[in-house]
């Protein structure tokens, strides 16, 4: 009997934050904010900080665990699942060119990002290597899957989120501005580069590069999604990090109690997903009847999956209050604006100059 009504609890905090991820769908659905690109997954988060700081404290206790499920659990269920939207197949789109200036540009943001922020800014270590992970991968998807992996607390997750979207957005608009201007000194097939390697979010990508017309659309979307797949490996290692900062005490006050942290499985199953995906399309393409997954169950699996990962969003949110931005402080602003001249800076560079002869 306690059982069951402990179930009934959680079911009620589960579907409180449906209701709020259905509502950043039909805001999200919203000229103004499909002219921004804005995923559901941003307003998501929005709402649950709006709900944080408002009725929050007239939610029933035993509802928290169904609202801890959904960033947890779900979020993780998530990630595996964002792998349908990527294929091995386009890596070989891009060649060398793209991978390489992927692998430098993470490689830099994140452990350049992490280490300004620890030492030079002394941030809380947390909030440092996940404003660097969401600058230097995916966004907010990254974020979250660094989230699971390094179970850090959730307002942590949400300041991360914050500077990913508003240097994110900000790109959006200046991308296509700077190179219709001619400002950018780049062919097209570099300003994709340019624009997969150093956009924050895959939105802001899609955003971006359908403003600078097709074929440099193409190409930064591809190459943004090399990106994404290189999230697999930076968890592993995320993974590997925050099991020492455990074991030797030093974990930021998160985690406590516990002296191991387990391995991110579903970081196998987003490549697992990946390799399926990627097998499903060449079935397709390979013979004259589809063999593979049809394209539109893909879709209503991508459909599914944004739908998870903005409940995992909502759920974060309710997690956060002005108290906690205000105990963030200032610092991962700094942080993520460092992070963005970098990104500017040297991913033109890297287009300018390396691109040309990888490509």
């Amino acid at each position: 009997m306690k059982l069951t009504a402990q179930r009934s609890s959680m079911l009620h905090g589960v579907l409180l934050i449906g209701l709020f991820a259905c509502a950043a769908f039909y805001i999200g659905s919203a000229k103004i904010f499909t002219d921004l690109s804005l995923s559901p997954m941003i307003i998501g988060i929005v709402l649950g900080m709006i709900y944080a700081n408002s009725l929050r404290n007239h939610l029933p206790e035993t509802w928290v665990p169904g609202i801890q499920f959904c960033s947890k659990r779900l979020l993780r269920l998530g990630i595996i699942l964002y792998g349908f939207r990527l294929t091995f197949q386009d890596i070989a789109n891009v060649g060398l060119a793209g991978i390489t200036i992927d692998a430098i540009i993470v490689t830099v943001t994140i452990i350049g990002g992490y280490l300004i922020g620890s030492r030079l800014l002394k941030m809380d270590r947390d909030t440092a290597m996940l404003t660097s992970v969401g600058s230097g991968i995916c966004g907010a998807a990254a974020v979250l899957g660094a989230e699971a992996t390094m179970r850090t607390k959730p307002y942590k997750t949400a300041v991360a989120v914050a500077t990913v979207v508003i240097f994110g957005t900000l790109s959006m608009f200046i991308y296509p501005i700077a190179y219709r201007t001619g400002l950018l000194d780049l062919t097209p097939g570099e300003m994709g580069i340019f624009g997969g390697s150093t956009l924050h979010e895959v939105a802001h990508a899609v955003g971006a590069g359908n403003a600078m017309g097709d074929e440099i659309a193409s190409t930064t979307v591809i190459v943004k999604m090399i990106r994404v797949m290189m999230l697999v490996p930076v968890l592993l290692i995320l993974g590997v990090w925050a099991a020492r900062r455990v074991r030797s005490g030093n974990n930021d006050g998160h985690a406590e109690g516990k002296k191991k942290i387990a391995i991110p499985w579903f970081a196998f199953g987003f490549l697992l997903v990946i390799g399926l995906n990627s097998l499903s399309v060449w079935l397709n393409t390979a013979f004259s009847t589809p063999m593979g997954l049809p394209a539109g169950v893909v879709d209503i699996i991508n459909y599914i999956d944004t739908f998870l990962l903005t409940m995992a969003m909502v759920a974060l949110g309710a997690e956060t209050s002005i108290d906690k931005f205000k105990k963030a402080g200032a610092k991962p602003f700094i942080l993520a604006f460092i992070i963005y001249i970098w990104l500017l800076g040297g991913g033109y560079l890297l287009a300018r100059y390396l691109a040309p002869v990888l490509l």
